[in-house]
């Protein structure tokens, strides 16, 4: 994505070679931006951003605890807990999604 290039030129890291081409840069999965000397051209695009939501749909649920836990310990263990409908897991996974 073109947003996840735009870092500023002191906090670029460097993720090619000396003379790597602006094609063989972008082929790594890396950024290129030449406009600023004495930096890296070549550099690494930062993060995508991700936030953990609980799906909405019951029947997408992944389980993520075993039959009778109480609602503290699926949260303790990181998931998310619904104690409806029936016939789907009450405890069940996060899903990531981009920002």
């Amino acid at each position: 994505a073109k947003c996840q290039c735009k870092v500023v030129p002191r906090e670029r890291t460097n993720c090619g070679y000396p003379g790597i081409s602006a094609a063989e840069c972008k082929k790594i999965g890396c950024c290129f931006n030449a406009s600023v000397p004495s930096v890296p051209w070549c550099y690494n695009p930062k993060p995508k951003k991700v936030k953990k939501v609980c799906p909405n749909d019951p029947y997408t649920r992944i389980n993520c605890g075993f039959p009778g836990i109480k609602p503290r310990e699926c949260i303790r263990k990181g998931c998310c807990f619904r104690a409806h409908p029936a016939g789907v897991p009450w405890c069940f996974y996060h899903r990531v999604m981009e920002e």
